[in-house]
Formats: C-alpha cells, structure tokens, sequence
C-alpha cells in the first residue's frame, strides 16, 4: 500500500540541499513578517531520513499563505493536501517551501537552489504580495516566468501547477484585473495546470481569515486545501500511468 512521507518543512528540504552543496547557512531578505517562533522546526530525522527511490516529491513554492502563517505548519494547505494524498494511495514526500513576505522576485532568487533536488510536482503560489504592494505587473510577469523556466530547466519532468491569485480594487479595476488575467496567460502559454483561485470561497470571508484579513483560519486552509485537490489529484493520477 502506498504511504505518503512525513510533510517536511521548507527548512529541512533546504538543509539536505545544503549538505549535499556543502554550504553552511542561507537567508531571504524578504521575509519580513514570520517569527523564527513561527517556522517549522528543523530535525536530523527529518532532514536526513532518505525518501524512497520510488517516492516522488511534490514542492509547494510560494509565500506565508503555502507557509501557513500565524498557524502551525500541519494546519497549512499543504499538509492537508499531503493527507488528502495519502488517503488516496499516492505515494509522495510534500514540501513546503513557503516563505512569508516573499514575492516573485524574491522567488525568482532562491529557486535555483531550491531545485538542487528534483521534484516531480512544482506547486508555485507567488504574486499575492506583489499585487498588494502595486509592483508593476510586467515585472511579476517576468519574475514568474523564469520560475518556471528554472524548474523546466532543473527538473524537466516535473508537473508545474500554477495557483492563481486575484486581490481587491485597491489600485484600480484595471490593475485588479489584469492582476487575474496574468495567471491565466502564463498558464495557457507556458501548459501549465492551474488553480483558478487559490482563496476561491476564503478570500474576503471574516471568519476565515485571521485579524489581518489576508491569512487564511485553520479553517480557510481546509477550504484552501479542497481547492487545490480538486486540481492537483488529476496530476498525480496522470503521473502514476
């Protein structure tokens, strides 16, 4: 019988990357929100303990809502999506490579490293933050297409999931709309499989999200977790034929 692997943090993945790199520390300097509190714990076991050679690994990528902040990390969409896995006899490791404040630059500079080690699903959630901050959209554009050259690039037989974002009139309905749009293109030229909305029936809910009214409740990762399956079970289900 199948048996998913043990959720590891993004931290642990980077630690056996950094073993095998022989490089003793990193950082990123937009992460600007999450406490060290906050971030998964990093262990030996976890680090260490080898995936089975027939295991395949699926790497959410993205910021604090894939890092699930304000929550504990098993509370996260991610790891929900993991057991959803599990339950359904897939056999995957999931990482979580979430960063909280990261935006698609930011991205776009760590990802080489990331992908030190292959994955077969990329899971890439960016461009919240930077619709939030107004950053011109053909910067987040180009930011999120050498994303996903690089993961072409380091692991050509991984499946490329695209979690799309959309985010209040702020800036004006031009921007707004163009903002949710851009995921779409990128998806349609690019091939990739996307989630139309990764907040779909959270996004603007009270009591779904936190004080701040942007992070997901434990509860908003469940909805969360539904909306990303719904996408993500047929990709598995076409890479175990």
């Amino acid at each position: 019988m199948n048996l998913l692997k043990s959720t590891m943090s993004y931290k642990a993945w980077v630690f056996g990357c950094l073993l095998v790199a022989g490089v003793t520390g990193c950082n990123s300097k937009t992460e600007n929100k999450q406490t060290q509190a906050e971030k998964p714990a990093v262990t030996a076991e976890k680090a260490e303990k080898p995936a089975s050679s027939t295991t395949k690994t699926i790497l959410f990528f993205g910021n604090s809502l894939t890092a699930g902040y304000g929550l504990d990390p098993s509370e996260a969409f991610p790891a929900l999506v993991g057991k959803k896995a599990q339950e359904a006899g897939f056999d995957y490791q999931v990482v979580n490579g979430g960063l909280s404040g990261e935006t698609t630059a930011g991205g776009k500079s760590r990802i080489g490293w990331v992908l030190r080690k292959p994955v077969d699903v990329f899971v890439l959630e960016l461009g919240g933050n930077d619709g939030l901050r107004g950053i011109p959209l053909a910067d987040s554009r180009k930011n999120l297409q050498a994303i996903i050259d690089t993961v072409r690039q380091k692991s050509p037989q991984a499946q490329i999931v695209l979690a799309g974002m959309q985010i209040p009139p702020n800036l004006g309905p031009d921007y707004s709309e163009q903002f949710k749009t851009m995921f779409t293109e990128l998806a349609q030229k690019n091939n990739l499989t996307l989630i139309p909305f990764l907040l779909e029936n959270v996004g603007g809910i009270r009591k779904l999200n936190q004080p701040d009214g942007i992070h997901p409740t434990a509860e908003g990762h469940k909805i969360v977790a539904d909306n990303v399956w719904k996408v993500l079970k047929p990709v598995l289900e076409k890479q175990q034929t």
